[in-house]
């Protein structure tokens, strides 16, 4: 039986199906993880479940390492570049969570628009024999731009259509197949919207690129909506936007240093909170965890890995 690293503990079924095809070695029950690393220098599978990241030094020592199989899509806390000079192969779980991320858009999106949790503190606080609640907007006949068309981005382009939104999208590049309109300037797209979703990942130079022009251009009847990374968003511009009123309003699911964050974002109606649960279903997670064990199950048996990063 071919021994497994698992970074850090993950979904019960995914870590039952490790032990049953590996012998699975803890590295964050290690204290001291320079002992753990030399310890199984010779390991040739790695699980990564972000916890920590896995750069070359780590790499450096786990000569014999092969694959790394990352639990999510997202693989930011990898360091690709020296797993390529390193002839160390990766892989992520796309596909699998697509639906319930695109949900959980929608979800974000219906909340902001009609202040779904505001409303409901409002009735919890006994308000309602006081007065109906004010009025709000609705997402029918509004234009959602999509920051990132990807497998995800179509998902939630798809539910915007059935809601009557009219949708276009930015990206590096167009999409010459697909019926949105493009945009090639960020900027320019946030003046034009009613919503900005941002489903980028944060693995690829994206850093800020939500910027305060880019919030400003949204304006005061605009909605930033975020499933990607925290890191996307420039947070504290958007912060001070959402409490002066010059950005309408913010639908949240990630933050730059998550799980802190400003607690000013708690005491603001036209925000809503989610803390990082974008593909956070029983289902989603069944599927991605079966995906993460069958990639390195895939490469010990010397068949090909079934979804690779590098």
């Amino acid at each position: 039986m071919e021994d497994v690293i698992l970074t850090g503990p993950t979904l019960q079924s995914a870590m039952d199906a490790l032990d049953k095809e590996f012998r699975v070695h803890r590295m964050w029950e290690a204290e001291d993880k320079d002992a753990f690393l030399a310890e199984h220098k010779a390991t040739r599978f790695m699980a990564a479940t972000y916890h920590g990241r896995i750069d070359g030094a780590v790499m450096d020592k786990l000569p014999a390492l092969e694959v790394i199989s990352n639990f999510g899509v997202g693989v930011d806390g990898i360091d690709l570049q020296a797993a390529r000079a390193r002839n160390i192969r990766v892989t992520n779980t796309p596909e699998v969570l697509n639906d319930a991320v695109a949900e959980l858009a929608l979800g974000l999106m219906l909340a902001t628009c009609r202040r779904i949790a505001d409303a409901d503190a409002y009735v919890r606080a006994g308000k309602w024999p006081g007065g109906n609640y004010p009025l709000t907007g609705e997402l029918t006949g509004t234009t959602v731009g999509i920051l990132g068309l990807g497998r995800i981005g179509k998902e939630i382009a798809r539910r915007c259509q059935a809601f009557k939104m009219q949708v276009v999208y930015h990206g590096r590049t167009r999409q010459r197949f697909e019926p949105f309109p493009y945009y090639a300037d960020l900027v320019e797209m946030a003046r034009d919207v009613d919503w900005l979703v941002a489903v980028v990942p944060g693995d690829t130079g994206t850093a800020g690129l939500v910027s305060r022009e880019v919030l400003e251009a949204l304006g005061p009847e605009g909605a930033f909506v975020n499933l990607g990374r925290g890191t996307l968003a420039d947070e504290p511009a958007m912060l001070e936007l959402l409490k002066s009123g010059k950005l309408g309003a913010a639908g949240l699911d990630v933050f730059a240093e998550e799980p802190k964050m400003s607690e000013e974002f708690w005491t603001l109606p036209n925000v809503v909170l989610s803390p990082h649960q974008g593909s956070a279903t029983t289902k989603t997670r069944w599927a991605m965890g079966d995906l993460f064990v069958r990639n390195l199950t895939a490469h010990r048996d010397g068949n090909p890995l079934i979804t690779p990063v590098v």
